[in-house]
């Protein structure tokens, strides 16, 4: 038992400092040299986890980004609203957030973290593919959130629901990614989410 737990510690520790590294530095411009001489690892032992870095990426970017969103997603329940669906993407983006927390190097940002997504969603179509239906999965979300606020006579009854869903989850994408290390903080994505909240209200 004792022996499986430091593997799996030690598995764990490749997975974020390679992530570190990948975010640091861009995916194409990390060697296996470097992953030896950041985790202080035998070539070997690297190969004994992870087959290529090829796999060690997708095992980051899983790690980090799709079970993560995963698990928010499928934690909001079937009678939900728009503020249980806020509070989702909120604890999606904190669990980025304290993950960017652990990196040895505070200069790694969503920039850095964004820059690399874009390269292994180009470079894995099987990992598009699961983040496209991730992204489908949530628009569908907003959509019964916003249904069903309506229903409770919480927000107006006059929007066209596919757009307004479409609005809340591009809240995430219209962040500016060129302010450097501001960017550990959220919050003024859960104020974007707030103001379009407070326009549906019913007055």
């Amino acid at each position: 038992m004792r022996r499986w737990m430091r593997m799996k510690d030690r598995r764990e520790n490749i997975i974020r400092k390679a992530m570190e590294l990948y975010a640091l530095k861009g995916f194409h411009n990390v060697s296996i040299t470097d992953l030896q001489f950041a985790l202080d690892i035998g070539r070997g032992t690297l190969y004994y986890y992870f087959k290529d870095q090829d796999e060690l990426l997708l095992t980051c970017m899983e790690k980090y980004f799709i079970e993560p969103k995963q698990r928010a997603l499928n934690a909001v329940p079937d009678g939900a609203g728009i503020d249980r669906m806020i509070e989702a993407m909120m604890g999606y983006l904190h669990s980025l957030e304290d993950a960017l927390l652990t990196f040895d190097n505070k200069s790694i940002n969503t920039s850095n973290v964004n820059n690399l997504m874009f390269t292994a969603y180009t470079q894995f179509p099987s990992l598009r593919r699961k983040a496209q239906r991730l992204a489908l999965k949530e628009l569908e979300l907003w959509r019964k959130a916003l249904y069903n606020d309506q229903r409770a006579g919480l927000i107006r009854q006059d929007i066209d629901r596919d757009q307004v869903a479409l609005m809340f989850s591009h809240v995430k994408s219209t962040y500016d990614t060129g302010l450097g290390q501001t960017q550990m903080d959220f919050s003024i994505l859960l104020k974007t989410y707030s103001e379009l909240h407070k326009m549906l209200k019913i007055e």
